[in-house]
């Protein structure tokens, strides 16, 4: 088996060393574990705010998101509550460090940070995730029940980081079933 090429060892040691740091990890750090040379940082990515961007862009956890619901069958209701099973799962691993898209927002203070358009596609595709589920359950508004789903799932995310072992994801999946049993 070949070794991946520098580009996509950089996707993965920034991957890795954002997550398990924060997006201030420093350069050097980053071209370490990836084992490559300055060089290929500028020539790939033209800098760490294009790496750390790319590394957002291409960490396809929308698509997570859509492989938990879609393991959970056919039913709106089933597929988003699903969610909330998984997150709890996720949430209490000892490796949890949160949400990477949150973190990496609140971080960047510069709003011109390429970073910041791709936490907002994101949170887009996500939206509209759950919008299509609310949709298909016939929710009387699926884009306010969309929102308020994402309200819940960025406080699990977040209350996980400040009170491990608290299980946020089972209380919110409770509070998910109001907005799901919403009629007119």
């Amino acid at each position: 088996m070949s070794r991946p090429g520098p580009r996509e060892r950089l996707l993965e040691a920034a991957s890795d060393l954002t997550y398990e740091h924060g997006v201030h990890v420093g350069v050097d750090a980053i071209l370490k574990r990836a084992d490559v040379a300055r060089r290929s940082l500028y020539q790939h990515f033209g800098g760490k705010d294009g790496l750390i961007a790319e590394t957002l862009a291409t960490a396809g956890l929308d698509a997570r998101y859509r492989q938990v619901m879609d393991g959970a069958g056919d039913d709106p209701r089933d597929r988003v509550l699903a969610v909330f099973d998984a997150l709890d799962e996720i949430t209490t691993r000892p490796t949890f460090r949160g949400c990477r898209y949150t973190a990496a927002d609140l971080a960047l203070t510069d709003r011109d940070h390429p970073a910041h358009a791709e936490v907002r596609a994101y949170k887009e595709r996500l939206r509209g995730l759950f919008e299509d589920e609310l949709r298909r359950h016939g929710h009387p508004e699926p884009g306010f029940g969309a929102d308020q789903i994402l309200v819940l799932i960025d406080g699990v995310l977040a209350h996980a980081v400040t009170r491990p072992g608290a299980h946020p994801a089972r209380a919110a999946r409770a509070m998910a079933e109001a907005v799901l049993d919403r009629r007119g």
